[in-house]
């Protein structure tokens, strides 16, 4: 017997995979934000909304609340998760950040071993350029507003980064609450470099310049050779799971 025998269907899951049909159906009529001890509630129909670990979904800030609310109240016959994306990011807060904060951390300041930005193309020269243009003013940031001189390398050899610039990451990330981190780890892994990602953060770079910073590889290749439409479509995917991280910060903005 398989071990998903029994198993409800992922809605996530059914969503990627165009089975709209399959999706539970809109089940509520009211939505509202509702106080919650010292944050914020979404209820559904007066029913506090819960995690998918059964958590109730509890909200630092009412501008949150009300975002993840309007989310709700724009399903129409079926309750599309791909459609609910700082829906999606509150719950994994609540599941998989929150009592979790220092493993969560941990993950982040891994990537200064193997950020994006210090490992550069050998060749083309174009390419090289394009790299040089846009990485180079950010490890310049990095260095001057986080104190971490990132080391660069060429080709795939791993680049070793000194203690100092790994304890300066960690210093940037060391504040961060449960909802920052969600951000922070989520931009992290889509971007493949914590210091775009801080960058961001820190408002040194707009998202659109972060995105494009992050895909200067497949930009170029694109302008060389042409655009792949499967390839363009999940990268607008993913570009729009980075937004929505980007969003979740500023929405959450006034708690760390």
């Amino acid at each position: 017997m398989s071990d998903d025998a029994g198993r409800k269907p992922d809605p996530v899951e059914l969503a990627r995979t165009g089975q709209v049909r399959q999706l539970p159906k809109r089940f509520y009529r009211e939505v509202m934000v509702a106080a919650r001890g010292s944050g914020y509630g979404v209820h559904l129909d007066g029913r506090p909304l819960r995690t998918p670990g059964r958590l109730v979904l509890v909200l630092p800030t009412a501008a949150l609340a009300s975002a993840i609310a309007e989310e709700w109240s724009a399903q129409v016959e079926h309750i599309n998760p791909l459609s609910m994306p700082l829906t999606r990011l509150a719950n994994s807060v609540r599941d998989q950040v929150e009592g979790r904060e220092a493993v969560v951390r941990a993950d982040i300041v891994k990537f200064a071993g193997s950020d994006l930005l210090c490992y550069r193309a050998e060749g083309p020269e174009g390419l090289v350029r394009a790299q040089a243009e846009a990485w180079d003013p950010v490890l310049h940031w990095a260095r001057v507003s986080l104190g971490a001189d990132l080391a660069v390398g060429t080709g795939i050899v791993h680049v070793a980064q000194s203690d100092a610039s790994r304890a300066a990451i960690e210093s940037a990330v060391g504040e961060f609450g449960a909802f920052r981190l969600a951000s922070a780890h989520v931009m992290t892994t889509l971007l493949g470099s914590v210091v775009l990602m801080l960058a961001t953060l820190a408002g040194s770079l707009t998202p659109d310049e972060a995105w494009r910073a992050a895909h200067v590889d497949e930009n170029w290749q694109v302008a060389k050779w042409g655009a792949d439409a499967e390839a363009a479509r999940r990268q607008e995917g993913r570009k729009a799971e980075f937004l929505a991280a980007v969003r979740l910060r500023d929405l959450a903005a006034d708690v760390s």
